[in-house]
């Protein structure tokens, strides 16, 4: 039965109390109504939130963002995922229009097939309109095998790139190894990396302040001179790591620093004026180390120079370290 109709049903054979039956119809009306579980755009938490509803026996859809018409909010392999009581996550646009693709990842759970949907130009849904003024179309998938999720997760947990595989005429989800976000022939590919890590060394003033602003972009933070016992020179660092050194001292940053030249992490930063980089370049070029690996050292660090105290020096490193990031949300 539609709600509506179970509603008016339900209210014809209630006693006459019109507050009771007004909170009954209320509760029957709003049931399913989309609505946020929480805020997020970090893709594994949304593919998290599908792999817990699915595991609680809860229908639940993942929307894509799988191509865009002129500009857009959000870039293509966003994602939501929406479950058949209301609740989502996620994010394919700015916030407008997340409500409105819940309800209609609803309908094709009810319905049980998979379905695209045009929004803002070109879209027959005239009253929803993306302030970028492009239009977005979105891929619903109804998940109905948690495996390649699963997978996904796996591969990331252990730092490395996945791929999820999308394919429109099967309705299936498939683990690929393409490391590129977008179509591929009639399967579209979203690719998920690792959780960019700072990995930060020096003084506790400004080490402590930079930590507090890269947890807050959503990074994962070693702080410190050690992570479980071990010294940071003893760390693997990944091509998705950054290594910040706020040392005041070129002898106390040489440990970390020699390990992040001899590793592919994607930032190096250290503090300092140009002139002590000058020294620091001088006493690397002694040890044996070539230009270019040298010139992978961001001196002074951070996106501006002069930042006289911790809170603008951590906002100016975490700044530069996003601004070159590896591709990815």
């Amino acid at each position: 039965m539609a709600r509506a109709g179970k509603a008016r049903a339900i209210l014809a054979i209630l006693p006459p109390n019109r507050t009771a039956a007004m909170d009954l119809h209320t509760q029957i009306v709003s049931e399913n109504t989309p609505r946020s579980q929480f805020a997020t755009d970090d893709p594994i938490e949304i593919l998290r939130h599908a792999r817990d509803a699915f595991e609680e026996g809860i229908r639940v859809a993942i929307v894509t963002l799988v191509d865009i018409t002129g500009g857009a909010a959000r870039p293509l392999g966003a994602q939501m995922s929406v479950r058949i009581d209301g609740f989502y996550c996620g994010f394919v646009s700015g916030g407008c229009t997340e409500a409105a693709v819940a309800a209609e990842a609803i309908d094709a759970l009810n319905a049980g097939h998979d379905r695209f949907l045009l929004l803002g130009e070109g879209s027959p849904l005239f009253d929803i309109v993306l302030p970028c003024g492009g239009g977005i179309r979105l891929s619903i998938h109804i998940l109905r095998d948690i495996a390649p999720i699963d997978r996904i997760l796996d591969i990331v947990r252990m730092r490395r790139v996945a791929g999820l595989s999308y394919r429109p005429e099967a309705q299936t989800l498939t683990c690929h190894p393409s490391r590129q976000t977008g179509w591929q022939s009639n399967e579209f590919i979203r690719a998920y990396r690792p959780r960019t890590r700072v990995v930060i060394s020096g003084n506790k003033l400004e080490a402590d302040a930079a930590a507090r602003v890269a947890l807050a972009a959503g990074y994962e933070v070693v702080p410190a001179v050690k992570s479980n016992g071990r010294h940071l020179a003893d760390l693997s660092f990944d091509k998705f790591t950054a290594v910040v050194l706020l040392n005041h001292d070129l002898d106390a940053e040489l440990p970390a620093l020699e390990a992040a030249l001899r590793s592919p992490a994607f930032y190096i930063g250290a503090l300092g004026s140009r002139r002590t980089h000058e020294r620091r370049r001088r006493y690397l070029l002694d040890l044996g180390y070539g230009h270019s690996q040298i010139a992978r050292i961001k001196a002074p660090i951070g996106i501006f120079d002069k930042a006289r105290d911790a809170k603008t020096l951590a906002l100016s490193v975490v700044a530069d370290i996003a601004a070159i990031a590896p591709d990815g949300i």
